[in-house]
């Protein structure tokens, strides 16, 4: 048996605590988790991955050129793709796990699966989402736990499979009909008008396919899967049991082979008036608001990258403790867990990077590597090199320049 390839990307905001000469005592916080290139070993921060230290890797000095000029707060828009949007959000491209999609995702009864915990796509310079069809086209986030649950292993709302292919032929025909006065109205148009009614086909397209897809699964029995334990109303105001609940239902989705493609989008760097705001106050006890602590508390900030770091390993401790084949879901997996925004700075230099997992599909780990100055390379190469172990071979993807050979077995 082929054992299925999969690939995830998992974004933190409000950049990581890297410690200033001022910060004294401060300095075993860091979220990297060494100071040199080489080995591993892990400060406070990190170390909560210390017992992953084979399954896990650093990367210093990457970043996205198109990304530079976005400033910290926007730049996440484009962690997963690589576009550079400085003029507008329609210049924003496919992201890698959509390229992996559309080349394997039919061996799955979903494609991919984006997750967020804000849900929908935001706005330009505010995305809850990390992934996209193309330009202009973000794929909106699922960030209620029911309805992620729901959407994977209920998708039938209660219905028997006959009239789900009844309904999925009625709608079929619908968007035909769209389709068609569409087609005849783009013909009346001007250029202008023209584009507009483009992106409209390509939706109503889009939909269509879905369908197709849809009705082509009624013919496969779905997964049974074991509730215990999952609390699907969790709300953020638990901040462990929410963010862990949305890693086992993308835990749950691998392991029944839903889909092998996804993204997480644990923060957004423009939560303001959302509950994500108040996320350190909830796990710190800091009484203001997320985003400060990166500017303000070298303290709290160190203390948060050591929480986050717990919810990531984790959910890579559930992959690597589940054994497939003659290995492990980690090993079949490859994960990256990062920002766009690196510090307090603002800055959209020099990313903070791990890779986890895909062992078995290439990816050597235990080291800390640095791509600074000389060594520089874009961080597009990475996403060549995750699109190659899954079996996407693109020829290059964004501004990369080659594979990233130094993570590769």
């Amino acid at each position: 048996k082929v054992l299925p390839k999969r690939m995830v990307v998992s974004y933190i905001a409000y950049g990581v605590y890297e410690p200033k000469t001022k910060d004294g005592s401060h300095h075993d916080w860091n979220w990297w988790p060494c100071k040199e290139a080489g080995p591993l070993t892990f400060n406070q921060s990190a170390v909560p991955f210390a017992p992953l230290k084979d399954s896990v890797s650093y990367l210093k000095g990457l970043e996205h050129a198109g990304g530079v000029g976005m400033g910290g707060h926007s730049s996440g828009d484009v962690f997963a793709t690589g576009a550079d949007m400085t003029v507008t959000e329609k210049t924003n491209n496919v992201s890698v796990d959509q390229v992996a999609a559309k080349l394997n995702g039919h061996q799955t009864r979903y494609p991919s699966l984006v997750l967020g915990t804000e849900g929908g796509t935001g706005s330009y310079g505010s995305a809850k989402t990390l992934s996209h069809y193309g330009p202009g086209r973000p794929i909106p986030s699922m960030h209620r736990p029911q309805e992620v649950f729901n959407r994977l292993f209920k998708p039938y709302s209660g219905r028997g499979v006959d009239q789900v292919r009844a309904d999925l032929k009625r709608e079929a025909s619908v968007l035909d009909l769209m389709l068609d006065d569409s087609k005849r109205l783009h013909r009346r148009l001007g250029k202008e008008d023209q584009g507009k009614v483009d992106e409209y086909l390509d939706s109503i397209r889009a939909l269509e396919k879905r369908v197709e897809r849809t009705s082509q699964w009624t013919h496969q029995p779905l997964p049974t899967v074991d509730t215990k334990g999952l609390n699907l109303e969790v709300s953020h105001k638990d901040p462990e049991e929410y963010t862990r609940c949305m890693y086992d239902l993308l835990y749950l989705a691998f392991q029944t082979d839903s889909t092998r493609f996804a993204t997480l989008m644990l923060e957004s760097e423009h939560s303001s008036g959302s509950e994500l705001w108040n996320y350190a106050n909830y796990v710190l006890g800091y009484k203001g608001a997320t985003h400060d602590i990166a500017h303000k508390r070298p303290t709290e900030s160190g203390q948060w990258d050591n929480w986050r770091a717990k919810q990531h390993a984790y959910f890579l401790e559930r992959l690597r403790n589940t054994p497939e084949g003659d290995s492990n879901m980690l090993d079949q997996t490859v994960v990256v867990w990062g920002s766009a925004h690196p510090h307090a700075s603002h800055s959209t230099k020099n990313y903070p990077i791990q890779v986890a997992g895909g062992k078995a599909l290439g990816f050597k780990h235990g080291n800390l590597h640095s791509f600074e100055g000389e060594k520089k390379v874009p961080l597009a190469n990475l996403f060549v090199s995750m699109l190659h172990a899954v079996d996407a071979p693109v020829k290059s993807f964004a501004d990369s320049t080659g594979m990233m050979n130094e993570l590769m077995t």
